[in-house]
């Protein structure tokens, strides 16, 4: 593997750290007890960091390194988890970003940057407050405040400190005892403790021994079982926070006890009458009236299984707190409790690159094509053999289609999580208390669909954070409670995803819209409109509410590129407020934007394909029901009037109207619209094919299909196409 491959994949596994460090602080301040919480932290930053140095990201190893320094003190009690801490970790995370990306627009990834929040680090770590936005950009290391070191400048006294911190090291080396248990004794695959013993060893002098004394009778074994546990003597300089470091990475759910020996070489729990001191640099050997059944092993793999990657819980005076104790009165409290459910094993995950599936996708899409040719030509002849194998190659494709697809599925809560920063950083910006509440973030959803789908969401909780929420004085006067709410949700329904915005604040003011657009000239001053449709004008280009400008919002710009944005993903955005209740969002997307399910209609001698999910029904047109003038284009349905677009006369297509034409009726945007068309043809899988430079601003057209017998037929783009007719008062 080159070097720039091996960055590359140091590159994507740093994002994906860095992801799960912006949902674990925001996790971690809301339960700063929390020290499960502490440590992903801690694991995420020495990963980092550990990484960075081996790939040649000295920066981001170094830059890492003193915020880990918190961390550590955090999880072994000596500092506790507050708002600067977070705050300050946020800013290092971002930077962290900024070192990988390049520098942003906020300075994260410069030098200047880095030393800023490091000033907040080295303040954090002396029980000092951190800066606020007012204060100068760069600080100064706080003095020592007995002695003074030598000039860190000096390469030689330099040279002269290390050597003396290497010394001292090496003086104190300490002995420990390592009790490791495998936390489920229920197995069901190999598994090796070998890389944990090596590991080990390279601390220092290290002695095995496994306990089997556990070992049932024969007849009573049960081989799914593991009955072993080890005890491991460790002497060395490196410290308890390396060895824990070590069982932090571990592949294997393990319960461990990690003991110091005290100043005569005793262990906590051992008889002083039978138990000898540990000597201060070897490793100390068991005494044998504690362990009759016990033998020194061999580092050879140990055939069982356990499940699951968790933290080892361990026990000592300078333990991560999560420890719990190990003496002999908990041990059988720990025997009874149930087993854990084993996490899934992330062998059985594999990272591929997005261009590959796009290309598989893309082959996919061409033997769809090819089985529709197939099946089209099979039925022409009529012969029972071909037809038989024209619909297992049909079944086939379509479960291979299905497949390909769920592949590239994301569940959406991978969006979500990052607003969740977005909310907590406005909000305290504006002086506001929102919650944010996420619910069906495992709702999966097309990559590129989430992918674009990012910078609308955000524009839409902007919104909903500067103009929905209320102040907490306002909301106290208007009797709600103070803290703000702001419900994200996403769900199914049928083969589209449902995500909707709600919050609870001030809702939208259908007089104060209009008034607006009036003002701006987006409607004339005696348009008649709905409330349904008034709300709607905030999509318009140019339109804001906003009294002034704010870095936030105000420019008139952020609704109208949330509007252009869901109609290019082939989606629909509805909007429902209640003035003094709040206001709800609701954006229609595809599942997938590279095959649908389609009903192929014909006009003339053009074919048009129209997405399934928004036809509701088919009813006929007579020609005498039709206005000859063409200004009356309504229908009576079931006493409903439904207005419809003619494609005939929309694309200009040349020729005679039949006696009865069809009329698809479609639901847009919350109202039915039909579609004149010649002919409804029937369902067809449409495999979504990109138009032309030249094609490609045609009104109410978003790409083309290849039908069976090897002709194009253009999908109609719906919403796109109404609004357009709307606009030419062709409706």
């Amino acid at each position: 593997m080159s070097d720039d491959e091996s960055r590359a994949i140091f590159r994507e596994e740093a994002l994906d750290l860095l992801a799960e460090l912006d949902t674990t602080l925001l996790e971690l301040e809301d339960s700063p007890q929390d020290l499960d919480l502490v440590n992903r932290v801690f694991r995420a930053l020495h990963t980092i960091k550990g990484s960075g140095a081996m790939f040649g990201f000295d920066d981001i190893a170094n830059f890492t390194h003193s915020l880990e320094n918190i961390f550590d003190k955090v999880r072994n009690t000596e500092l506790v988890v507050t708002r600067d801490l977070i705050t300050t970790s946020f800013a290092a995370r971002d930077h962290i970003l900024g070192l990988l990306n390049g520098v942003d627009e906020d300075g994260n990834g410069s030098a200047e940057k880095g030393e800023e929040i490091q000033c907040d680090v080295r303040a954090l770590l002396s029980g000092q407050p951190i800066r606020n936005a007012m204060d100068a950009p760069t600080c100064v290391s706080p003095e020592p405040a007995a002695q003074s070191d030598p000039d860190p400048d000096d390469e030689a006294a330099a040279a002269m400190m290390a050597a003396a911190d290497a010394a001292t090291e090496a003086v104190a080396a300490v002995a420990y005892r390592i009790r490791i248990r495998p936390r489920d004794p229920k197995v069901d695959k190999e598994l090796s403790l070998d890389p944990l013993f090596e590991d080990l060893r390279a601390l220092g002098e290290c002695s095995v021994r496994a306990d089997e004394s556990r070992i049932p009778e024969l007849e009573t074994l049960d081989p799914r079982t593991l009955y072993l546990s080890w005890e491991v003597l460790l002497t060395t300089a490196a410290g308890v926070s390396a060895i824990q470091d070590l069982f932090f990475f571990t592949d294997i759910d393990l319960d461990v006890d990690i003991a110091q020996a005290d100043a005569d070489g005793r262990f906590p729990g051992d008889d002083e009458s039978d138990a000898p001191p540990a000597p201060a640099h070897q490793p100390a050997v068991l005494p044998a009236a504690q362990h009759d059944a016990a033998a020194e092993v061999a580092p050879d793999p140990v055939h069982a299984g356990s499940g699951a990657a968790a933290s080892p819980s361990t026990a000592t005076a300078t333990t991560p707190p999560k420890a719990k104790p190990a003496d002999a009165a908990a041990a059988p409290a720990r025997e009874a409790q149930p087993a854990r459910t084993p996490l899934k094993d992330s062998g059985n995950s594999l990272r591929v690159a997005a261009d590959k599936l796009d290309t598989l996708v893309d082959l996919v899409g061409e033997l769809v094509i090819v089985q529709a040719q197939i099946s089209q030509i099979v039925s022409e002849r009529g012969d029972p053999l071909l037809t038989t194998l024209a619909e297992q190659l049909e079944r086939l494709s379509a479960d291979l289609r299905d497949s390909t697809l769920g592949i590239r599925m994301l569940p959406i809560g991978s969006a979500f999580s990052k607003f969740r920063r977005l909310v907590r950083d406005l909000s305290s910006e504006l002086g506001k208390d929102i919650e944010l509440v996420t619910r069906g973030e495992e709702t999966e959803l097309d990559k590129t669909v989430l992918e674009r789908l990012g910078d609308p969401l955000v524009h839409l909780l902007r919104n909903s954070i500067d103009h929905g929420i209320d102040m907490p004085e306002e909301r106290k006067a208007a009797g709600k409670r103070p803290q703000g709410l702001i419900l994200l949700e996403a769900e199914h329904s049928g083969s589209e995803v449902l995500i909707r915005i709600t919050d609870d604040g001030k809702g939208m003011d259908p007089v104060a819209i209009r008034a607006k657009a009036v003002e701006k000239g987006i409607i004339p001053a005696d348009s008649e409109l709905s409330d349904h449709e008034t709300l709607k004008l905030i999509f318009q280009p140019g339109f804001s509410t906003a009294e002034k400008v704010t870095s936030i919002s105000g420019r008139g710009v952020g609704m109208d590129v949330v509007h252009r944005a869901i109609d290019s993903l082939r989606g629909a955005i509805e909007i429902k407020s209640e003035l003094g209740h709040g206001t709800t969002i609701t954006i229609r997307l595809p599942l997938t934007l590279a095959i649908i399910e389609g009903l192929q209609v014909q006009v003339g001698d053009g074919f048009f394909v129209i997405p399934l999910s928004l036809v509701e029904e088919c009813v006929e047109l007579h020609q005498q029901d039709v206005d000859p003038t063409g200004r009356k284009r309504i229908i009576n349905l079931r006493g409903e009037l439904v207005p419809y677009i003619s494609l005939r006369r929309w694309f200009e297509v040349e020729g005679e109207a039949p006696e009865i034409e069809q009329i698809v009726i479609t639901g847009i945007e919350g109202r039915r619209i039909g579609i004149v068309v010649d002919h409804v043809i029937g369902e067809h899988q449409t495999v979504i094919k990109s138009l032309g430079r030249v094609y490609r601003d045609v009104e109410g057209i978003s790409g083309a299909t290849i039908k069976g017998d090897g002709s194009l037929a253009l999908i109609l783009d719906v919403p796109r196409l109404v609004r357009s007719v709307v606009a030419d008062n062709a409706v």
